[in-house]
């Protein structure tokens, strides 16, 4: 019961959201503003063109790759930063100043040391999504509750056995949460990265829909990366599932 319940509150919140989509193009609120229907009749053209399925296949690579280092750097330093005091000095300072720096400055810096290629977007990627996951896996960390721990001691366990089967599982659910907005953040720079360094990919469809006053197809594609970096992030909660059962609180598909 409370699952179809959810279910039709998900339905209703994609229905009064769209519906006021629709609405808003038919007024209109703006000559560039399209409406709904017009967003996904241009979506389904790109689509069934190849348009979307090529533009993807440029715009994941620097996402993936970005994503990648984030996560598994992310997670490992915020682990180091979380366990150790003194490491936690030495380098949370750093991902703070990278999580408040202003990327769009830092963009012409990249390009002029790596140039417009692939290396300059996967930073890019990385600088936004490697402070989240750093910081809030450190967080969690560093929050276990020390019972837990003393009962693990007490129960002989090796300190990597604590930090596997203790402290990671209690800070799990937060080091998800880090990696999730990670993820979201990362989404943001690989199209700040193909807007701002290269046009490419689903960034180049924006600038050039955008260039010729063709806005369905621009908020098509900008409606596609929301979706797509969505699904992901399901994708992502339902790994967590997986890997940490019990911790099923619900974030994305809530």
């Amino acid at each position: 019961m409370t699952g179809y319940r959810s279910l039709f509150l998900k339905v209703l919140s994609a229905v009064l959201v769209f519906g006021a989509w629709e609405i808003a193009g038919r007024i209109p609120v703006s000559y560039s503003f399209p409406t709904f229907l017009d967003t996904m009749a241009a979506l389904g053209t790109l689509t069934i063109d190849g348009t979307m399925f090529r533009a993807y296949a440029e715009t994941l690579q620097p996402l993936a790759v970005g994503i990648s280092i984030s996560a598994v750097f992310g997670i490992g330093i915020g682990l180091w930063v979380g366990l150790s005091a003194r490491f936690d000095w030495l380098f949370s300072p750093i991902f703070i100043v990278m999580q408040a720096a202003p990327l769009a400055a830092l963009i012409p810096l990249l390009v002029m040391a790596y140039g417009v290629g692939l290396t300059s977007k996967v930073f890019v990627v990385c600088i936004m999504a490697m402070p989240v996951i750093v910081l809030n896996t450190g967080g969690a960390v560093r929050n276990t509750p020390s019972s837990l721990q003393e009962m693990g001691r007490s129960f002989l366990a090796r300190e990597d056995q604590i930090l596997l089967k203790v402290i990671i599982p209690a800070a799990s659910p937060v080091i998800f949460s880090g990696l999730r907005l990670g993820i979201s953040a990362g989404f943001i720079g690989a199209i700040l990265a193909e807007l701002k360094i290269t046009p490419t990919g689903v960034g180049d469809i924006i600038t050039y829909s955008r260039s010729i006053a063709d806005y369905p197809s621009m908020y098509a594609a900008i409606f596609s990366i929301i979706l797509f970096a969505v699904l992901f992030l399901n994708l992502v909660e339902r790994l967590e599932n997986v890997l940490f059962k019990g911790n099923d609180r619900g974030y994305v598909s809530d």
